[in-house]
């Protein structure tokens, strides 16, 4: 699809949404303009609902997994817990902290919150399981973090180890469920076993249409938890949401997702940071902007910098990079598209000039979830093609995550 001859993917760009409006076939099954955009004023989110989980509550000692999107309205859930006389006795973080401010990847260490004055425990680093040795003075553990959909968005695993450490210890999870900023389609490729990684540990999509409650349904109903063991789970749904709105997030999930734009160029963006191409990290535009040194005939440039919170060291840092800028294309296109878009990364592929270090192969592959994807950028595979090789793995996860949906689909 993409040729070294086409010096602007900017040009290209606007040639394929040409097609794609006057091919008919294909604009309706995949463009859906008509999705309808809600707000955290239009629905009502698990942890709002507090007249159905604060019985089950009292009296009980609750560790809680938390981060800065866990808001009931403009108050934390924490403190909303506490002002109700919940006994919390610890808090448990994933990655990026309990308040947000870590940056990918940055392991974490267990604290006492300044605010609070409650212990707070890493999931992200060393430890990615609640140890039994937490779990002693505990009955429930409350899981409440805004997901965004994406397989390599670690929030899933860190779900998956709680669930484990619940099953193992004879606690009870209360999931208090949020909608999925990508939760409208479905598109990927299904992770390998082999491939099994923290950035994607369950044999599901790429993107994979579901919410946190119905990822933790499906784990206890497929026995994708070890040794096959069932966690005693409880949920609390969203009111007026379904799998067709496009919900825009009232609070950014993580330090480098920052604008919705970022959120819907994410699951294609993210396979990315498996290669030699930056994908804005370092700038003000991450996972809205793409490029590298080697990159020519651009129409964009950006220069990596050190930013605390964000990005301390971000590839390419003081070095100017030749790319593009994606954020229109994200609002005007890409969100509208059930589909991730491999033409950055087939484009970026084929337009190096060296591309025997292009991948950061293991890196990409636990990205991917499978070597294909690689090997098939590799062969000159073309996008239509790749895609196809997907689509019975979906067809077979489609099967699955139907038993678990508790919001009306999109199919």
């Amino acid at each position: 699809m993409f040729k070294k001859s086409i010096y602007s993917i900017k040009a290209f760009i606007i040639f394929i949404i040409f097609i794609i409006f006057f091919t008919s076939n294909f604009a309706q099954n995949l463009i859906d303009v008509t999705h309808k955009v809600i707000t955290a004023k239009d629905i009502k989110v698990g942890a709002e609902k507090t007249d159905k989980y604060f019985p089950f509550l009292k009296g009980k000692n609750v560790a809680i997994v938390a981060n800065q999107t866990s808001m009931i309205g403009n108050v934390h859930l924490v403190d909303s817990l506490l002002r109700a006389g919940i006994k919390i006795k610890k808090i448990f973080c994933c990655e990026h902290g309990f308040r947000g401010e870590k940056e990918a990847g940055e392991h974490i260490k267990s604290y006492i919150d300044a605010k609070t004055k409650l212990p707070v425990i890493s999931l992200y680093g060393k430890n990615l399981k609640p140890q039994k040795s937490y779990l002693k003075d505990v009955d429930v553990i409350i899981f409440d973090i805004q997901d965004v959909g994406v397989r390599f968005y670690t929030y899933i695993s860190t779900l998956h180890y709680v669930m484990q450490a619940c099953a193992e210890n004879n606690i009870s999870l209360l999931v208090l469920d949020r909608p999925n900023p990508n939760g409208y389609y479905i598109d990927g490729p299904v992770l390998e076993k082999k491939y099994s990684s923290f950035v994607g540990l369950d044999p599901i999509p790429l993107v994979y249409g579901m919410t946190i409650a119905e990822y933790a349904c499906m784990l206890n109903g497929e026995a994708w938890l070890k040794k096959g063991i069932k966690c005693d789970l409880k949920y609390v749904t969203v009111d007026n949401y379904n799998h067709t709105y496009h919900y825009i997030l009232p609070v950014n999930p993580s330090p480098n997702l920052k604008t919705m734009d970022a959120i819907y160029l994410y699951p294609s963006l993210g396979l990315l940071e498996g290669t030699k191409i930056s994908v804005g990290r370092g700038t003000d535009y991450p996972f809205q902007i793409i490029g590298c040194p080697d990159l020519k005939n651009t129409d964009f440039s950006f220069t990596p910098k050190s930013i605390k919170g964000e990005c301390s060291n971000p590839p390419y840092k003081g070095i100017k990079c030749n790319g593009y800028n994606l954020s229109n294309f994200a609002d005007n296109y890409i969100k509208n598209i059930k589909r991730i878009y491999l033409f950055w990364l087939i484009g970026t592929y084929n337009e190096v000039s060296d591309k025997s270090n292009y991948f950061k192969s293991s890196f990409f592959d636990e990205l991917a979830g499978t070597s294909k994807l690689r090997q098939q950028i590799i062969n000159g595979m073309s996008e239509e093609d790749i895609r196809k090789s997907w689509i019975p793995d979906i067809e077979k996860f489609k099967k699955i995550r139907k038993k678990y949906l508790l919001y009306p689909d999109f199919e």
